[in-house]
């Protein structure tokens, strides 16, 4: 299949060169933010000189954070004297390739990054047509499959390794229902673990059921072999098809590791692509992926360390919560766990020192917890990347939420930041615990369309531990303290900083500006807010408020499209590149905390 009519439709002139300015605006915004770029301002309007020549202008408003928003039909390109509107995006990113010292290496690897980007996003401007009350209605696993990607990674669906049929049956934003194929790996090159209440007989049972089971087991003992020497786990089928057969030639030849069938139930794949949802069943478990693109900054792999003590994070981050009242009782926060994993290492690469990471996180699986086993009667959980979608006619989810709820758009977001801080505030002071909280990890559960509650998801990759001696961590087990990261108070402030505030709620509050909803001083007002009222909760933990520092004047700004496109690149280190620090950002919760004080 040639995929031609699906191109053609797809492939448009209008429609490409409005996903090009979209994403050229996209790009200034950033490029601005994360000071890549430097242009001039004059009479209302922003003009950039690259170093190519050639010149763009725009208009764009500042914002808070020292943020920027570029509006997309402002943006134009000078040729021959002649303004025209900027529709090559691939050509801005040449242009101003000696501007930021991005080498033509890393250039020509992101601009196949940016074009299958641009394509993903003009599929996304064919055949997504819902309105924004429409997606209301849908379910959580469902309204993944709407959003548009990273908001702050200009390269934010390049998926290295997908070729177009690929991108057609497995990207989210497809909503192809999947099945998951299954492979029996050899116990003694395997390590399965689980929670204290679980175990693999009974996770498997509760996956396949005792037919799939037996239907297995037969096919491993026509090899003379016996099925109690094996586990069973799923592998994506791509990753099968070009990962796997391809590095484990010799585990197959050998049989420890024996393809065996497509499992029965259906899944759909989430924003991360590598987890899916089993729509079969919504209260059987989520399950994570090992699928070797680059997609953002990494490898969509598996960490081999992490996925096996995945189910040790989650009893560390359960026993808080089963001993703590205030998440417990009054936060009644959810965290579905990561219950069990299965880990195979490759026997060859990983006796490397210093082998590129994408090969030891070929071959694992995680089981998560439901989120639908979670919720009372009324509840409908969404990510929090949600809320600063706008559909394809202007309007905002987050709007039709608002709507329906009867809330004021002032009375909504004062509850939700009262809904979404305390948990993870109490996390971080009480236990120096912080999670990533950014839009893809967290879930906002709401009832009558009003926030009502928090989930918080993704634990292998994201919980983070402070360096200092808390006495709360101090019973910690050494497994867990060499594979978790130390971070010190600045860096842990900034999982809930640049992660949820930047990453996230600069753009939320960027749709609720740009249609007339909120001003931007109140809703940063409505954080601070929820953040002192936290502390006035809690006055015994006063030392930890000031070692993790939300009122600062600045911190430290990190940067995610500086480290791929200057930084880091496209090397194959031993190590996941992780954000850029560039400079500082200017804080703005610190300037509302003092102008209340001089209130």
């Amino acid at each position: 299949m040639l995929y031609i009519n699906e191109m053609e439709e797809i492939l448009q002139k209008e429609v490409w060169e409005k996903v090009n300015q979209n994403l050229v605006a996209k790009m200034l915004s950033e490029f601005m933010y994360e000071d890549m770029i430097k242009p001039e301002l004059e009479d209302g309007m922003y003009f950039l000189l690259t170093a190519a020549g050639r010149k763009y202008r725009y208009r764009a408003e500042k914002r808070l954070f020292d943020s920027f928003d570029v509006k997309s039909g402002s943006v134009e390109a000078c040729e021959n004297d002649t303004w025209h509107p900027a529709v090559n995006a691939i050509q801005f990113l040449t242009d101003i390739k000696e501007n930021i010292g991005m080498s033509s290496e890393t250039a020509g690897h992101l601009i196949r990054e940016l074009n299958q980007t641009l394509i993903a996003d003009a599929n996304l401007m064919v055949h997504h047509r819902k309105t924004a009350d429409a997606l209301t209605e849908l379910d959580y696993e469902e309204l993944e499959g709407e959003m548009t990607g990273h908001p702050w990674i200009t390269y934010n669906k390049g998926r290295i390794g997908f070729g177009l049929d690929d991108y057609v049956n497995f990207a989210p934003e497809n909503q192809n229902e999947t099945k998951l194929f299954w492979v029996a790996v050899r116990r003694e090159r395997s390590q399965f673990q689980s929670v204290t209440d679980l175990n693999y007989e009974k996770l498997i049972e509760n996956e396949l059921g005792a037919e799939m089971i037996m239907h297995f087991s037969g096919i491993i003992r026509k090899y003379g072999l016996n099925p109690e020497d094996y586990y069973f786990m799923p592998v994506h089928e791509w990753q099968w098809k070009n990962v796997l057969i391809q590095n484990f030639p010799e585990d197959l030849a050998y049989k420890n590791m024996i393809p065996l069938e497509e499992g029965t139930d259906h899944y759909l794949p989430q924003q991360s692509i590598r987890t899916f949802v089993n729509v079969s069943d919504k209260r059987k478990h989520h399950v994570k992926l090992p699928m070797s693109i680059l997609n953002t900054l990494v490898y969509r792999g598996l960490p081999s360390e992490r996925t096996v003590i995945a189910p040790q994070v989650t009893a560390f981050i359960k026993g808080i919560f089963e001993n703590d009242s205030f998440l417990k009782e009054d936060c009644e926060v959810v965290l579905p766990g990561e219950i069990a994993s299965l880990n195979v290492d490759h026997p060859h690469y990983s006796s490397l020192n210093g082998a590129p990471y994408q090969y030891n996180e070929m071959l694992g699986a995680i089981w998560r917890e439901s989120i639908y086993g979670y919720l009372k009667t009324g509840e409908k959980p969404i990510t929090l990347a949600a809320l600063h979608h706008v559909d394809a006619y202007g309007k905002p989810y987050v709007q039709s939420l608002i709507e329906q709820s009867g809330l004021s758009a002032n009375e909504w977001m004062k509850q939700f930041f009262h809904v979404i801080m305390p948990p993870l505030l109490h996390f971080l002071y009480q236990y120096g615990t912080v999670f990533s909280p950014h839009g893809q990890n967290t879930i906002l559960i709401l009832k009558d369309s009003k926030p009502v509650r928090l989930a918080v998801k993704d634990y292998v990759d994201d919980v983070n531990i402070s360096d200092q001696p808390f006495p709360e961590l101090a019973g910690l087990d050494e497994d867990l303290k060499a594979v978790l990261r130390s971070e010190p108070p600045e860096g842990l402030t900034q999982f809930i900083f640049t992660g949820l505030f930047i990453c996230h709620l600069r753009y939320l509050s960027n749709v609720l500006i740009n249609h007339y909803l909120m001003d931007e001083k109140t809703f940063w007002s409505y954080l601070a807010e929820a953040i002192q009222d936290y502390q006035a909760k809690f006055p015994q933990l006063e030392e930890r408020f000031k070692l993790f520092d939300f009122f600062k004047p600045e911190l430290t700004k990190l940067c995610l499209n500086r480290n791929r496109m200057v930084d880091y690149g496209y090397g194959d280190g031993e190590d996941r590149p992780h954000a850029s620090e560039f400079g500082k950002v200017r804080n703005a919760l610190h300037d509302i905390k003092e102008e209340r004080i001089m209130v």
